[in-house]
């Protein structure tokens, strides 16, 4: 099954989910296409497996970058590299992720745990953001997390793009995006 789905997230981050196949899967597993629906019955319950794991990790992933931290020992310049440096490593890692969650295409069931997951990102990035933003009203730092989130997603299409030193461009181009974004709602927490 693991071999199926590595299989499967190759095909999908090269090909799309609308074009993949079953028999593209199978020819990039190497087993036949019978071997591939004793596992899984359709295309569709091939992408809810995987993306459904490729969520639980991700969401391992935010867990750990996402911690509350306290803004006087570490300054927002470096929550922001540290948060988008894993969020891009996880993402260059699995680019089956972005072709799964970011499609017109995608299967309902593996769009409704984006949205889910989306969801409880952003609600993380607020959290995270509160204790730089002491003084500013709940609804503007909820705002600001979402279009924390919705910069960061719109930067992610730039950065899988690249490579080599204009990946790296990229992403510093976002993290500086972020930063000048936030400094206006940070205020003197920014140095």
């Amino acid at each position: 099954m693991a071999q199926l789905l590595d299989a499967a997230a190759t095909v999908f981050s090269t090909t799309g989910y609308t074009a993949a196949s079953t028999n593209a899967i199978a020819r990039e597993a190497g087993v036949s296409p019978g071997t591939l629906y004793q596992f899984f019955p359709n295309k569709e319950a091939i992408a809810i497996e995987l993306g459904s794991r490729l969520m639980h990790e991700m969401r391992q992933s935010y867990d750990e970058v996402l911690a509350p931290i306290d803004p006087a020992a570490t300054p927002i310049e470096d929550v922001i590299a540290g948060t988008v440096d894993r969020f891009i490593e996880f993402n260059c890692r699995h680019p089956a992720f972005f072709a799964l969650m970011h499609g017109s295409d995608i299967p309902g069931r593996v769009a409704e745990e984006h949205d889910a997951l989306h969801r409880t990102l952003a609600a993380r990035v607020e959290a995270l953001l509160a204790p730089f933003t002491p003084g500013a009203p709940a609804p503007a730092v909820a705002r600001a997390a979402q279009m924390c989130v919705g910069i960061y997603k719109a930067g992610l299409e730039l950065v899988l793009a690249h490579e080599g030193a204009e990946r790296a461009a990229y992403v510093q181009e976002l993290k500086d995006a972020l930063l000048r974004y936030l400094r206006p709602l940070v205020g003197d927490v920014v140095n």
